[in-house]
């Protein structure tokens, strides 16, 4: 599969936005976002090594010439975020047809997520919940922006994944508290209550995004039919009329609600995102609706 190359027009909209957390983590190494921290304004502070994507101007030239090694001056007020793309890697995940299916608006978002964390000066780690989870970085700086995009195009769903387990698994072999996004259709049979509570008892703030199908929001299909879950395999005989889907909407309904309070619940956040949805207007109107990017 080629990887897409992100148009300059891509990057210049994604190196203005920047995500919303909720709380301070700590524990980071120093970069470009400003904290919360009240202090000394933009007083030095301290140096570090300079990475591959900062800003030039930010680099002591005096100092480079007496050591021959660059150092990026850093400020009271300016320090990283760690943030931490996971993608539910279960068959579910691959359902839809067209530009409107499910994986390829997820490969998308991933990508552009990503994006934002590198060209904010974010350290970025990315994570495939699989059988055999699959990883990426963690990283830093726009120079491993291709990386991240070939990353995130090479990665496919399969299989029956206990999302909740993968969560928890993921949360003890973290140590630096951060934002983590979760891109996933919120399907797991046994809940996200367990894997949402080991990422918060981490320090994590979570943002669920639950991407749904079109033909999931409003099911076009009626008659007698065959159900065949594509990550079991399992098969169930129903009969869909229009008292079925009035039951199915209100239940969609409660369970949009179930994730949004679970995410409250635990310190983080919910946005349902349509599939069929172009990125930009993601980015520019749903996640900042949800004050999820500013």
């Amino acid at each position: 599969m080629t990887t897409p190359v992100m148009l300059e027009t891509e990057i210049a909209l994604l190196s203005r936005l920047r995500f919303v957390t909720r709380k301070r983590k700590r524990g980071g190494t120093w970069g470009e976002r400003r904290s919360t921290r009240r202090g000394a304004g933009l007083e030095f502070a301290d140096y570090r090594d300079y990475t591959p994507g900062d800003d030039p101007r930010r680099v002591d030239w005096n100092l480079y010439a007496r050591l021959d090694r660059p150092y990026v001056r850093l400020h009271e007020e300016e320090e990283d975020l760690a943030v931490m793309v996971l993608l539910d890697g279960s068959a579910s995940m691959a359902w839809g047809e067209g530009e409107a299916a499910r994986w390829p608006s997820v490969q998308r978002l991933a990508s552009a997520l990503g994006a934002m964390a590198l060209l904010g000066g974010d350290a970025l780690w990315g994570a495939m919940l699989h059988t055999a989870h699959t990883f990426w970085g963690p990283g830093r700086g726009r120079g491993l922006l291709p990386s991240w995009q070939t990353w995130c195009t090479a990665v496919a769903p399969s299989g029956a994944i206990p999302l909740a387990d993968a969560l928890r698994e993921i949360a003890s072999h973290t140590h630096r508290p951060g934002l983590v996004l979760l891109l996933t259709d919120g399907y797991d049979p046994d809940g996200l209550q367990t894997g949402l509570a080991a990422l918060a008892g981490r320090g994590h703030e979570v943002v669920l995004l639950h991407l749904l199908t079109p033909d999931e929001l409003n099911p076009t299909l009626r008659g007698d039919l065959r159900l065949i879950d594509t990550e079991t395999g399992d098969k169930r005989e129903v009969t869909v009329d229009g008292a079925a889907l009035d039951a199915y909407q209100r239940r969609l309904a409660s369970w949009q609600d179930e994730l949004r309070a679970l995410a409250g619940k635990h310190g983080g956040r919910y946005a349902m995102l349509r599939t069929d949805v172009p990125l930009r207007r993601m980015l520019l109107e749903d996640l900042r609706r949800a004050r999820i990017v500013r």
